[in-house]
C-alpha cells in the first residue's frame, strides 16, 4: 500500500509518524493509499519553512509573482482531464462536477493573476500644505488554510492559494486526509510552474496537530472551510491571538417557489442544486419552501425528474449521481433519513436501498425528497451534506421569506417566480449572502466575495473578490514633506497633526 508524504520546502517529505488514515475510492469502496497524520513538530517544522521562504518571496516584484500564476494557469488547462480525474476518484464528483472543481480552481488562479491591478493603492496630493499621502497594500506572512474534503481542488487551489501568494505571503494547507490527492498534485504543478520552495505548503494531520495554526506566532492569518463549530472554535481562539480569520461554515440554503414559477424548468433546477455533488457542499439547495398552490405539481416533478439520475461510479462519464466520500459519511446520511421518518416527515422519494451492479462496495446513496416538512424537524434546519431534500409548504410570500430567515444559516437562498415585484422584495430582504433569482446555485465568480451570512461565515473579510485582496495584505499610510531652499533656513518646527 502506498503511503503518501507531505510537500514542505518544494519536496516530498517522509513523515515521522506512525499514525495514518486510509485513502478511499468512494466509487469501489477500495483503499487506494495511506495518507499521515503529521505530528505536531513536522507541523511547526513546516510553518519554519514558509516563514523562511517569505523573507525572499514578498521582495519579489508582484508582477514576477503572477508570472508564476499565469504558468499555473497554463498547467491546469494542459492537465485538465488528469485532475478531473483525481478529484472523481478520491471524492467521488461525477464527471462534469469534478471538471467543474478543477475550473473553479482555475477561476481563482486567474483572479489572482490581475492582483497587480487589485493590490494597487491610493494617493492625494496636498492632504495638508505642502504634505502628501500614498496608501500601500503590503503582504504579512505566513497564512495556514484548512480545507474540507468536498472541492479538492477550488478551496485550496482557487480561493485560498492563488491570491495568497499573489500578494507576497507564504501559505501551508492543512488538506483533508479523505481528499489530499489532487492538492499535492496541483502542488507539483506549482513548482513546475516556477514557484520558489516553502511559499506552498501541504500537511495533514489530525485537528489536534492543526490547533498549532491557530496560536503560532508565525502564522498571520487562517482561512477555513468546515463546520461551523469548528470554525467558531478557530475565529474566536485564532482572533484572540491577534490573527485575521476567515471562515466558511455550514449552510441550509432554502429556495422559495412561487406560485407563478414555470414548474417544469424550476425542478430541473433545483434537481441539479440539491442532487449535484450528491449533496456535498455549501452551497446546495437541500430546502425548498412551497407554495401551497404550486406545491404538488413541484414535488411530482422533483420526484419524477430524480428518479432519472443515473447514480453511478464518478468516473463513468454517464453517471450523474455519484457516491458520497466515504462509508463512515454515508452511514451518517442515512442517520439523518431515519431521523426524518421518525420526526414525521413524508419519504416520497427514498434513496437509500441503491446497488450499483459491478460497485457494490461504493458509498452510494440515491436521491431522497421529503415532502411536507415543517419547522419543529431538525432535518429541515440541520446541514445534512448529502443527497436529501427537503419540502416546506407555506400559504404566502411572507411566510416563506420567515421561515427562510428563521435559519440560523444564511450562506445562499433563492426564490423561483416571474413577479419582478416579489424577486425584489426577496433580495432585499432575504438574510441569505448569496441571493438567486430562478438560479439555483447564486455562486458569483471570482471577482466577486463568496459573502455567507450568520451562522455560516465568521469573520470580517470574506473570500475572493476585492474581500480576498484586502484579507491577504495590510495597508500602510505613508506622509511625506518635502522642502524648497528657502524653507530649509526656515528652523520653526512644524506642528501639524495631520487635521485639515
Amino acid at each position: 500500500m502506498e503511503k503518501l508524504k507531505y510537500f514542505a520546502g518544494g519536496e516530498y517529505r517522509a513523515s515521522r509518524t506512525e499514525s495514518y488514515n486510509e485513502v478511499v475510492n468512494p466509487s469501489t469502496g477500495e483503499v487506494t493509499a495511506l495518507v499521515p497524520c503529521c505530528t505536531k513538530e513536522e507541523v511547526e517544522e513546516v510553518i519554519a519553512t514558509a516563514k523562511e521562504a517569505y523573507k525572499s518571496w514578498s521582495k519579489v516584484p508582484i508582477v514576477k509573482r503572477v508570472s508564476v500564476l499565469y504558468k499555473v494557469r497554463q498547467l491546469i488547462e494542459e492537465h485538465m482531464e488528469e485532475l478531473t480525474y483525481l478529484v472523481a476518484q478520491e471524492h467521488g464528483k461525477v464527471w462534469d462536477e469534478a471538471e467543474g472543481d478543477v475550473l473553479k480552481a482555475k477561476e481563482g488562479t486567474e483572479l489572482a493573476c490581475s492582483a497587480p491591478s487589485l493590490i494597487m493603492g491610493e494617493s492625494m496630493m496636498n492632504t495638508s500644505d505642502g504634505f502628501d499621502t500614498v496608501l500601500y497594500r503590503e503582504s504579512l506572512g505566513v497564512f495556514a488554510g484548512i480545507v474540507p474534503f468536498n472541492f479538492p481542488a477550488m478551496i485550496p487551489m482557487g480561493w485560498m492559494t492563488p491570491m495568497c501568494i499573489a500578494a507576497g505571503n507564504t501559505i501551508v494547507l492543512k488538506v483533508s486526509s479523505f481528499t489530499p490527492r489532487t492538492a499535492l498534485r496541483f502542488a507539483e504543478l506549482y513548482k513546475e510552474a516556477g514557484l520558489p520552495d516553502g511559499v506552498l505548503n501541504i500537511v495533514t494531520c489530525t485537528r489536534n496537530e492543526a490547533e498549532i495554526f491557530l496560536t503560532h506566532p508565525d502564522i498571520k492569518g487562517i482561512s477555513f472551510v468546515g463546520t461551523t463549530g469548528v470554525g467558531k472554535h478557530i475565529y474566536s481562539v485564532a482572533a484572540a491571538h491577534g490573527k485575521r480569520v476567515q471562515a466558511l461554515c455550514e449552510a441550509k440554503n432554502h429556495a422559495l417557489v412561487m406560485n407563478d414559477a414555470p414548474v417544469d424548468r424550476t425542478a430541473a433546477g433545483i434537481i441539479n442544486s440539491a442532487f449535484g455533488c450528491a449533496g456535498e457542499r455549501c452551497m446546495a439547495l437541500p430546502v425548498v419552501v412551497a407554495e401551497e398552490g404550486i406545491a404538488d405539481a413541484l414535488v411530482a416533478k422533483l420526484v419524477e425528474l430524480a428518479k432519472e439520475l443515473k447514480v453511478g461510479p464518478a468516473y463513468d462519464k454517464t453517471s450523474r449521481l455519484g457516491p458520497v466520500v466515504n462509508q463512515k459519511h454515508k452511514e451518517r446520511v442515512l442517520g439523518w433519513i431515519q431521523k426524518g421518518i421518525d420526526e414525521g416527515a413524508k419519504l416520497v422519494l427514498d434513496g437509500r436501498d441503491i446497488t450499483v451492479p459491478g460497485f457494490e462496495e461504493g458509498s452510494y446513496l440515491g436521491p431522497t425528497i421529503f415532502d411536507c416538512v415543517t419547522e419543529d424537524m431538525s432535518i429541515g434546519t440541520s446541514e445534512i451534506f448529502g443527497p436529501v431534500l427537503c419540502v416546506k409548504r407555506v400559504k404566502s410570500f411572507e411566510e416563506g421569506l420567515e421561515v427562510m430567515n428563521q435559519n440560523p444559516f444564511a450562506n445562499g437562498s433563492v426564490i423561483f417566480t416571474q413577479s419582478g415585484y416579489f424577486a425584489r422584495e426577496f433580495a432585499a430582504r432575504t438574510d441569505g449572502g448569496m441571493v438567486g433569482v430562478n438560479v439555483g446555485i447564486p455562486v458569483p465568480i471570482g471577482v466577486f466575495p463568496f459573502s455567507g451570512h450568520k451562522n455560516s461565515f465568521f469573520g470580517d473579510l470574506h473570500c475572493l473578490g476585492k474581500d480576498g485582496i484586502k484579507f491577504y495584505t495590510e495597508s500602510k499610510c505613508v506622509t511625506t514633506r518635502w522642502f524648497d531652499e528657502e524653507e530649509k533656513k526656515n528652523t520653526k518646527v512644524s506642528t501639524w497633526d495631520g487635521t485639515i
